[in-house]
């Protein structure tokens, strides 16, 4: 929706594009520390204020008519969103045998993929066919179903006991955490300085028009990446990690030299799905298996160094834009 948002707010389309960026960063303050400090909280509990705070930051862009309010309200956003990513995993793996952990996270999470195969390009259409606030205000009316069903049927947890949390240096010193961070902050750094620009770029190729069928594209295969993911992880974690990056690289590889062949996009958007599928559940099974006890705080670090590479790539990709132009 970054096109209609920069003419709907009145700004560039690299401005509009800093609505993801003030996301990412408000992720990347509040993750760590928003986690320590709610770490005892019941689970259920600090899982319905989360999705509380996305239902008030949609609404909010959705009836913004300010630039600074619409990035005040990403940032709410970003805010609980890191704190929510920083949950999810340790949810998940909580309500399953330690055997079954990695499947389980992959089960999770692939609500994120299917919101991108279906989610995105469903914003994308309504965001043709009416306006982009509609698109904010449908999101807010489904976020309220999904509290209704979350007090519903979500079991709860407890949280940690204080003498139970490990330092956050502790955390970051225990072996295999760090590695595990830099390669998440260079896989998602490369995904989302193209993802967030995706309508800038496709336009001036002449597939303005096929925005939604591109990321449909790059949704249904991601799925196809979650549910592969889910069969071999527990088997396979390192291998599939290393073949997802050099899917990546190939897509962008193919992008950068015959994106005037659409037939090469759409099979670039594959390949790119099948690389960013299942990429978010193998670093968070990676980083939750090397933190052990501290997990949750791991997660909170990960979850900080996505942002961070998702705010590079929303910064990053703004001025390659604003220099360069979109490809000829």
């Amino acid at each position: 929706m970054l096109s209609q948002m920069s003419r709907g707010l009145g700004v560039s389309e690299a401005a509009a594009g800093q609505s993801v960026t003030v996301f990412a960063i408000g992720a990347i303050l509040a993750a760590v520390p928003l986690t320590r400090a709610t770490i005892g909280w019941r689970r259920k509990h600090l899982l319905l204020f989360a999705i509380s705070g996305f239902a008030v930051a949609n609404t909010v862009t959705a009836f913004s008519d300010s630039f600074a309010l619409t990035l005040a309200a990403r940032f709410l956003g970003g805010i609980v969103g890191g704190m929510l990513w920083a949950l999810l995993a340790g949810y998940a793996r909580r309500m399953v045998p330690a055997h079954q952990r990695g499947k389980a996270m992959a089960i999770a999470m692939a609500g994120a993929i299917v919101a991108l195969s279906v989610g995105v390009p469903a914003a994308a259409f309504l965001a043709k066919a009416v306006e982009w606030r509609f698109a904010f205000g449908i999101i807010t009316l489904v976020t309220l179903a999904l509290i209704a069903w979350v007090i519903a049927a979500v079991p709860n947890f407890p949280g940690q006991s204080k003498g139970a949390r490990l330092p956050l240096a502790h955390t970051f010193r225990l072996p295999g955490v760090a590695p595990i961070l830099v390669v998440t902050l260079t896989f998602v750094f490369a995904h989302n300085i193209l993802f967030t620009y995706i309508a800038p770029f496709l336009a001036p190729l002449g597939m303005a028009g096929q925005i939604d069928s591109v990321l449909l594209t790059f949704g249904l295969v991601s799925l196809v990446s979650i549910w592969l993911t889910g069969v071999l992880i527990d088997r396979h974690l390192r291998m599939l990690m290393i073949l997802a990056c050099a899917l990546l690289a190939t897509a962008a590889l193919i992008l950068s030299v015959f994106s005037g062949t659409p037939a090469l996009v759409y099979a670039s958007a594959a390949l790119w799905g099948l690389a960013f599928g299942g990429a978010s559940t193998l670093l968070q099974t990676a980083i939750a298996d090397a933190a052990g006890a501290a997990g949750d705080v791991a997660q909170a670090l990960l979850t900080t160094c996505w942002n961070i590479a998702i705010a590079a790539g929303g910064i990053i990709g703004g001025i390659t834009l604003n220099v360069l132009g979109p490809p000829p």
